[in-house]
């Protein structure tokens, strides 16, 4: 008997087949688990509000940002530790078993969290116009940033979830996120900091992807800068991940 990671699927199936089949699995585990629901949009919407009121009812400028911070932690967070397990639990492996091969695996999985991400960012913006927000939108630019930042920051997390023990990534990831949160150009604007450390922050890919958003999103202008940042972030990860990433 074949041994497949979703319904049936002998070796003959195409690529786009395996990706498919592989990434609604994952999405449905991703949406039963009640901790990553925590992390994935009851803490964002949190913060929403708490940032909103706390900054005199600005909601135009802290929508961006809590978006931002909910990719981050679905693209970090999320994908590192629950990739890190998998690894250590020997689910992996068993998925090497499949017909499912190990781009098809990295595919399927930037599927299902570009899904998840997308759905979260769409919560997030239902809630923020609720309290009175009225984008200035640049359609082009949102769409890009949201997809190249969540491209950088999943490849980071793939490459976490594969160069390190799952004790350590969950360590790190956790401790990376809040990090980039609150000194990463995300909650406090490189243009608070002093300005030589402002210059260093904003070249970072949480500052960048901040940046983008807000552009995008709040003053309606083409982040051109910030995204070729975050293609430069997703290119660099992305070799790092495919050299180091193993089944185990």
């Amino acid at each position: 008997m074949t041994v497949s990671a979703s319904p049936t699927a002998p070796a003959s199936v195409s690529a786009a087949h395996r990706v498919s089949a592989h990434a609604r699995w994952e999405l449905r585990l991703l949406l039963r688990n009640g901790e990553q629901i925590l992390v994935m949009f009851v803490i964002p919407l949190v913060l929403l509000i708490a940032l909103t009121f706390a900054r005199g009812g600005d909601v135009d400028g802290q929508a961006p940002i809590v978006m931002a911070v909910s990719l981050m932690a679905t693209c970090v967070t999320s994908l590192a530790i629950g990739t890190g397990f998998e690894r250590r639990s020997g689910a992996l492996k068993f998925l090497a078993t499949t017909p499912l091969s190990r781009l098809d695996l990295l595919l399927a999985k930037a599927v299902a969290t570009a899904l998840l991400s997308a759905i979260s960012i769409a919560a997030i913006a239902l809630v923020s116009v609720l309290l009175g927000w009225r984008p200035v939108v640049n359609i082009p630019g949102a769409i890009l940033a949201i997809a190249l930042g969540g491209l950088a920051f999943a490849a980071w997390a793939v490459f976490l979830a594969g160069a390190l023990r799952a004790e350590a990534v969950l360590a790190l990831a956790n401790g990376i996120f809040i990090v980039l949160i609150v000194f990463g150009g995300v909650v406090i604007a490189t243009s608070a900091m002093p300005g030589p450390i402002g210059a260093i922050i904003a070249l970072l890919p949480s500052a960048a992807l901040a940046s983008a958003m807000t552009a995008s999103l709040s003053t309606g202008a083409f982040p051109g800068t910030q995204l070729l940042l975050l293609l430069g972030w997703a290119a660099i990860a992305a070799f790092l991940a495919r050299r180091t990433f193993t089944w185990d």
